[in-house]
């Protein structure tokens, strides 16, 4: 039986400098290249058992970065809970204040902190944040990533301007919370969040959070910053997930208007919608708005004269034309006999209904945006027609 990993309880659950840990004698440089650790940067290293996930990364990207510098954009998102805006391997977007200095690194992309933050007179008085506002404890349950099936949902954009996570052990890391700060700023994790530094020297720096820009600023650099398909599907998130609202993102896109990438922020706010049901779903409805077709309406309800409303993935109601996306979920056999049972109810009522697959979405998508195309042909829809 292999010897235990030394791991000194300092360094349990914990990302740290190398230098430090044997700096303070609390391994040997032998002892770091041992099973009990991953090097996740130069001179950066974690517990072995940690999830290799985004957080992660942004841990051990900050290690090396002066202080001053949050997280921001997609990275920022992923910290907030939408878990499909990064990755492991994913870059790591830092912002950086002017006066500071941060040369080139692998795994890090940098950008100037230039947007201006809001303050409650740029928000509607019903969406303006309470500056003693408490959040409730934060239980350690991550945000739904999706909502029920046939759920009512709300509605929303032309073309584009020029120019979950495995168990853990209580000590591991976890995601943060958003934190209470004000919409359009910066906000941090709170200590309860579960964050540890990982510098085994000063218990300050072991508890710090994670900063990073809150979920309405971060939605306003992903629109920035991506390219359309990704960047509407992580708003869609943060507006599904309730993280912000669309009052902040339109104050938010009016207050930066004439920063660069402003046009563009305004137009992805436009087209994201709060009822998408997932990250696929949303890149389906803003490859086919790309495409030339008219925008569709997520989550439609359909009445049926039995009384049951249907509400299907994206639908053009004026020509009872609906497309439907069939994810991995839908390799469940009782899942499957469900969904059709209902879509054929739908085409019963006179609808017309396509059905797209991960396959088809990444690998046939011209195939996909003609046979649209072709059946809101054949229900009278021409181009420049309305919705």
């Amino acid at each position: 039986m292999p010897p235990r990993p030394h791991r000194p309880d300092a360094l349990t659950w914990q990302v740290f400098r190398g230098s430090d840990a044997v700096r303070d004698g609390l391994l040997t440089e032998h002892q770091l290249r041992n099973s009990a650790w991953v090097r996740l940067r130069h001179d950066i290293y974690a517990d072995a058992r940690l999830d290799r996930d985004h957080a992660l990364a942004c841990r051990a990207a900050l290690l090396r970065l002066p202080p001053g510098v949050v997280v921001g954009g997609p990275s920022a998102a992923y910290l907030h809970g939408v878990l499909h805006a990064a990755s492991f391997t994913d870059d790591v977007h830092v912002l950086v204040p002017r006066s500071l200095r941060v040369g080139p690194q692998r795994g890090l992309i940098v950008h100037v902190n230039a947007i201006t933050p809001l303050t409650s007179r740029d928000l509607p008085e019903s969406t303006a944040p309470a500056p003693t506002t408490r959040r409730a404890p934060d239980t350690g349950r991550l945000p739904e990533a999706g909502r029920a099936r046939d759920a009512a949902r709300p509605t929303g954009a032309g073309r584009p301007p020029t120019g979950g996570m495995s168990p853990r052990p209580a000590r591991q890391l976890s995601r943060p919370a958003a934190a209470p700060v004000g919409a359009g700023g910066l906000g941090t994790a709170r200590r309860s969040d579960g964050w540890v530094s990982a510098s085994p020297v000063g218990a300050s720096e072991r508890d710090g959070p994670i900063p990073r820009s809150d979920p309405g600023r971060a939605a306003w650099e992903t629109a920035v910053w991506l390219d359309p398909v990704r960047a509407v599907a992580i708003v869609d998130s943060l507006l599904g997930q309730g993280l912000t609202d669309r009052d902040t993102l339109a104050a938010l896109a009016a207050r930066n208007a004439d920063r660069p990438g402003g046009r563009r922020a305004r137009w992805i706010f436009d087209l994201a919608e709060g009822g998408a049901e997932s990250p696929p779903e949303s890149h389906l409805r803003v490859r086919l708005v790309l495409g030339g077709l008219p925008r569709p309406v997520v989550q439609h309800p359909v009445r049926l004269p039995s009384g049951i409303v249907l509400h299907p993935d994206l639908a053009w109601p004026r020509y009872r034309v609906a497309v439907e996306y069939d994810g991995k979920w839908h390799s469940d056999a009782e899942q499957l006999h469900r969904d059709r049972r209902r879509l054929n109810q739908l085409v019963g009522e006179g609808w017309l209904v396509l059905h797209v697959t991960s396959r088809r979405l990444h690998s046939e998508f011209p195939a996909v945006l003609r046979e649209v195309r072709n059946a809101l042909v054949s229900r009278g829809w021409r181009r420049g027609s309305p919705a």
